[in-house]
């Protein structure tokens, strides 16, 4: 029978990227729309019944699963309560705008932490498995220096409501707070585990008038001797590559962070490894194929504790953001 699934956030993140995946992946009914903006539960179509609050989804007991495509300051209790429920969760990342806040996420019995998947969509993509597999065979060498510049999400003059949404979520934190959750997930993931420690971080406001920081940047060790250096940032006219490079002595690797293209060089040569398909459409049905597996008895994955890990580094590299602009 078909996985019967509400959507909680209609957003854009919601109504672009989780809403298609769903209605394209197999063995997936969408049961219900939840959002409290009447104007987003109307641009969302008539594709299920529309709710402004959690509350039907929740007293619904033929809705097997809800996806959580909503800001981290209502996730973490849209995770409690959807999860006690006795429903299955995917939630978008962070899970919670600080490790404090995420608190009630540890108190979570084992059997039900084990129903949550957290939305670290990028993680499912093929260029990801490979790098892990280049990382793991020593194509690149035993000792890595990884430099991770993610750069997407510019100022838009044309777009005024964009950049406020982003100011609005600044004052919840660093853009490493936000984007940190993904790219420190494919750091573990890609080397072996959290850092052993961050060595230095730095904050800047380009506009001095801005309530907060709008670039970050870090340099961290992690297990093996693996230093990785970070730099993320909004809200500028023009943005630098979004990329991952990876040097060793053997080998370089590059990551395209928009199209998920990789570029390797080693003494054998260079070559372009590219995969199927537009990359955001690949890696959210990927997300939702795990899913689908674990509403059918698999492990989560990422896990919730992948996503508390995850920001665990993010609010650790924040805080030192923090302080070295003081």
């Amino acid at each position: 029978m078909a996985v019967r699934v509400a959507l909680v956030g209609l957003g854009d993140i919601g109504l672009t990227a989780h809403l298609p995946a769903l209605v394209r992946a197999a063995g997936v009914r969408v049961a219900a729309l939840v959002d409290p903006d009447p104007l987003r539960r109307k641009l969302a179509g008539d594709l299920a019944p529309a709710y402004p609050d959690i509350d039907e989804v929740l007293a619904d007991d033929d809705i097997d699963a809800v996806v959580l495509a909503t800001p981290p300051w209502v996730t973490t209790g849209a995770i409690v309560r959807v999860a006690t429920a006795g429903k299955f969760v995917l939630a978008e990342k962070p899970v919670a705008t600080s490790v404090a806040a995420a608190a009630p996420l540890l108190e979570l019995s084992p059997n039900i932490s084990d129903h949550v998947q957290v939305g670290l969509t990028y993680r499912h993509d093929p260029a990801m498995v490979q790098l892990r597999e280049w990382i793991a065979d020593g194509v690149l060498g035993e000792r890595l220096v990884v430099r991770a510049h993610i750069y997407d999400e510019r100022l838009d003059p044309a777009d005024p409501a964009h950049a406020e949404r982003l100011r609005n979520t600044l004052r919840h934190g660093l853009p490493v707070l936000h984007e940190g959750s993904h790219f420190f997930d494919w750091l573990a993931y890609l080397l072996g585990g959290e850092p052993m420690r961050i060595d230095d971080a730095w904050s800047m406001r380009t506009d001095r008038r801005a309530e907060v920081p709008n670039l970050t940047g870090a340099r961290l060790t992690y297990p093996t001797g693996h230093i990785a250096v970070v730099e993320c940032g909004w809200l500028t006219a023009g943005l630098p590559p979004c990329e991952v490079s990876l040097l060793g002595d053997r080998g370089y690797a590059v990551l395209d962070c928009h199209t998920f293209a990789l570029r390797l060089s080693t003494e054998d040569g260079d070559r372009v490894v590219e995969f199927p398909g537009e990359r955001t459409q690949r890696c959210f049905d990927r997300q939702v194929e795990r899913f689908v597996a674990l509403v059918n008895g698999s492990r989560p994955s990422p896990s919730l504790a992948d996503g508390l890990a995850a920001l665990r580094t993010s609010e650790q590299v924040a805080r030192a953001c923090a302080e070295g602009e003081a």
